[in-house]
């Protein structure tokens, strides 16, 4: 079988960024770059010309910028997005001709040839050019440049010495690339970018339990207290609000407190244990207020530039309605009961899971995806999903794209604490960010090792990592045991490493440390069944240092994102030192950490000076952005002391 044009010759392959060969998109926010690069090369010595194409949202045209040779084959461009949803890019190269005719004239001319005959050639393709009305390439059917042209073509004609001059200029050379002949263009087929807005790139979340709010721990919280926590929670530096599941709760099998199997009259229940007489997943707790309550909610918080994100956990309570009237929603045992929640041996018997494998399942994806809109409809565009790598793949890829089809500005955050590929399949099929191990890196190599893989290979282009130190189901061993300062270096590690970080809270700035049972990361007393209220203004807590570090983040644009990350070596495993800076290099950020919270630790930091622009004779300014206090350094080697109960770590802005 012959090949569709076998007059084709330029290769393009090795193209950066893509994804699964072009399966999935990759990601960036408003006002991002993509940086494309290919291996571009064809048989023989002729003289190439690539040009990187690409559209934006609601764009019919494309736009072409021309890639640059950067080596060894290897082509370069760059362009910028600026609209929210899908923009497109692709590649297309060819042989160009005038290119290579140039290339071949100054060969001859340096030999000293006659080039008579190569300056008639050279004028044809030029006249070819202007019969074209350059208008293949976007910019329409200029006169000016045929005439332009033309008068080129009629200067190499006359030959002599001014003619070669004029053939071999780059003004010349520059024009004839953009609206020459293009014969036989290879193309590299269209891959997409998913453009979300800047809050999938940088947010602050903080998660409190809208029922813990009361005056007093028998009082049920309603959503009229929680906005009377909003100064607060603002004041903080947090711009997302995240609720727990909001819907009413299930009776039958209610948990007790502290996961007791059986329930008290007055246990309130687990808010994960959605449904009941009231309504299901489109429903609210009556406790926590009215509809009318939640908008009023929602309206106050973007008053203090939060938005709140609501909880999706698609699970059902043996009372929810679903059970009653799509019992073919989910799994029957011999016996004729549901199967409920396992996860051997743990057993949840509150909770009934959906059987994706259901013959109604497109009625399933329906229903599923009309929840998350009816959510919208009412004001909320970011939201956690809980434990999806527990459904079904093809139902999120599906639902998630129908969602952004619509509303392209909604964020979605994976909570999938689970094995590395199944977290980063579900980054690639839409999440638009993801729960991170670290929680569980504690360590100067654990946490190296992992962000150098978040932020520096090709996992970067779809895992947008939110870095929590504590979650409602996670209180590790190291904030058990490590105290106060524990809770203060974990924060800062979470705040600088990360763009985008969260914290359940109030336990987080309380510093709630005490498990359920020695070798167990579950809170004693655990807000996930049962009221709790915190005493906000205990001594010793978080707030104010809370409050100084997101500002830090506010003021700072290097920390606003995580692609500029270094790692400098220190000679003390219990100190980390890494660097952050925004791409033009104008703000420049320098952290230093003491991952032990028992003991003063000191040590020596080498600097990786090209990454900071900086030479080895400069001397350059450190100012602690958390004490105020200022250090002159000077070359790649300095020393650095920190104490974990005074402050854990130096957050620098580095001026040189």
């Amino acid at each position: 079988m012959w090949p569709v044009e076998g007059r084709q010759r330029v290769i393009i392959e090795a193209v950066t960024p893509e994804i699964d060969g072009g399966r999935y998109a990759i990601k960036r926010t408003v006002g991002e770059y993509v940086v494309v690069e290919a291996d571009i090369f064809a048989d023989g010595h002729a003289q190439l010309s690539a040009v990187l194409c690409f559209r934006e949202a609601g764009a019919e045209d494309w736009q072409e910028i021309f890639l640059e040779p950067i080596g060894n084959d290897r082509w370069r461009a760059q362009f910028q997005v600026t609209q929210i949803g899908q923009a497109f890019y692709r590649i297309l190269a060819w042989v160009d001709p005038f290119k290579t005719w140039q290339q071949d004239l100054h060969k001859r001319v340096e030999a000293q040839q006659d080039v008579s005959v190569e300056l008639r050639i050279g004028a044809e393709l030029i006249e070819r050019a202007a019969q074209r009305q350059c208008g293949n390439h976007g910019s329409g059917a200029e006169p000016f440049l045929q005439a332009k042209l033309r008068n080129y073509a009629q200067t190499l004609r006359q030959g002599g010495d001014a003619a070669i001059e004029t053939a071999l200029s780059p003004t010349l050379g520059s024009l004839m690339q953009v609206y020459g002949e293009r014969p036989f263009v290879s193309t590299y087929p269209e891959r997409r970018v998913w453009v979300d807005p800047v809050k999938a790139r940088f947010s602050t979340w903080y998660e409190l339990f809208p029922r813990s709010c009361g005056p007093d721990e028998h009082t049920h919280g309603t959503f009229r207290d929680v906005v009377a926590r909003l100064p607060l929670i603002a004041e903080m530096g947090f711009d997302v609000l995240y609720l727990p599941p909001i819907h009413p709760i299930g009776r039958t099998f209610r948990k007790g407190k502290n996961n007791a199997m059986t329930a008290e009259p007055e246990d309130v229940g687990s808010p994960w244990a959605i449904g009941g007489p009231e309504g299901g997943h489109k429903a609210i707790h009556p406790q926590l207020g009215s509809l009318a309550d939640f908008h009023h909610l929602v309206a106050e918080a973007k008053r203090f530039h939060i938005d709140i994100a609501l909880d999706i956990a698609f699970q059902c309570s043996p009372d929810h309605p679903y059970v009653k009237e799509h019992p073919e929603w989910f799994k029957k045992r011999p016996d004729g009961s549901i199967q409920y929640a396992e996860n051997p041996p743990k057993k949840y018997q509150d909770i009934y899971p959906l059987n994706f494998e259901t013959e109604n399942w497109q009625a399933l994806w329906e229903e599923l995806k009309s929840v998350i809109e009816y959510w919208i409809e009412q004001g909320v565009k970011i939201f956690r999903v809980d434990n999806p790598h527990t459904k079904a793949f093809g139902f999120w890829e599906w639902c998630i794209g129908q969602i952004k089809a619509k509303h392209p500005e909604t964020i979605f955050l994976s909570e999938a604490f689970t094995r590395p590929k199944l977290m980063k399949s579900l980054a690639k099929l839409g999440f638009t960010q993801s729960y991170t191990y670290f929680t569980w890196r504690n360590d100067k190599w654990g946490l190296t090792e992992y962000f150098t893989e978040l932020t520096q290979s090709s996992m970067r282009e779809y895992y947008r990592p939110n870095l929590w130190p504590n979650t409602p189901d996670i209180l590790n061993e190291f904030l058990q045991k490590g105290g106060r300062p524990a809770f203060m270096l974990r924060l800062i590690l979470a705040a600088t490493l990360g763009a985008s970080y969260g914290i359940y809270g109030p336990a987080f700035e309380l510093c709630e440390n005490r498990p359920l049972r020695p070798g167990s990361e579950e809170y004693l007393d655990s807000e996930k069944y049962q009221l709790r209220h915190w005493d906000l203004d205990a001594p010793d807590n978080l707030r104010p240092l809370i409050q100084q570090v997101n500002r830090i983040r506010r003021q700072n644009p290097a920390l606003q994102s995580d692609w500029s990350l270094v790692f400098h070596p220190t000679d003390n495993e219990t100190l980390i030192c890494y660097s952050k800076r925004t791409f033009s290099g104008d703000n420049r950020i320098l952290v230093a950490v003491n991952l032990d919270p028992f003991h003063i630790q000191s040590g020596w930091v080498t600097l990786n000076l090209g990454a900071l622009d900086l030479e080895h004779w400069q001397t350059f300014k450190l100012t602690d952005l958390l004490d105020g206090q200022q250090y002159s350094w000077q070359g790649s080697t300095n020393y650095i002391k920190l104490d974990p109960w005074t402050m854990p770590a130096h957050i620098f802005l580095l001026e040189s």
